[in-house]
């Protein structure tokens, strides 16, 4: 069962205001991720702790500092929208499921991927630098 939408809406709309496109369901995903030129962030947003804590702000840090960065910004919500996840997690593979996560592709390909696991106990900063070196690397 999805969470209420009011639960979730602001959370969504702190990374629509710097950009990011909510992808709703299977088809939107569908046709985002199988735009294969440049690159995309695609952020699995969710309502726990290290998300709101660390994950969303570093993320936020990232794609308004950077001095490189992906041509485009995608989000889904886990627990929400939930046929719009499982279709992105199949971009994910062979990542297992994991909200909050952060994926950078360039061209089509998965080529940086940050689980859960490596939000959880890390600062905003951390995250941020983590994707900022990606953001050099493959933007």
């Amino acid at each position: 069962m999805p969470y209420p939408e009011m639960l979730v809406a602001p959370m969504r709309q702190q990374l629509e205001t710097v950009g990011f496109k909510s992808l709703m369901n299977a088809p939107e995903v569908e046709t985002a991720m199988n735009n294969k030129q440049g690159t995309q962030l695609l952020v699995f947003n969710s309502v726990c702790g290290c998300a709101a804590g660390t994950c969303r702000p570093g993320v936020i840090d990232a794609v308004t500092s950077a001095s490189k960065k992906p041509s485009e910004l995608l989000t889904v919500f886990a627990g929400q929208e939930t046929e719009a996840v499982a279709k992105a997690r199949e971009f994910t593979l062979p990542y297992p499921p994991s909200s909050p996560s952060i994926a950078l592709f360039k061209d089509g390909n998965l080529v940086h991927f940050i689980e859960r696991h490596m939000i959880e106990g890390r600062s905003a900063e951390m995250i941020s630098s983590n994707l900022k070196a990606a953001f050099e690397e493959y933007c």
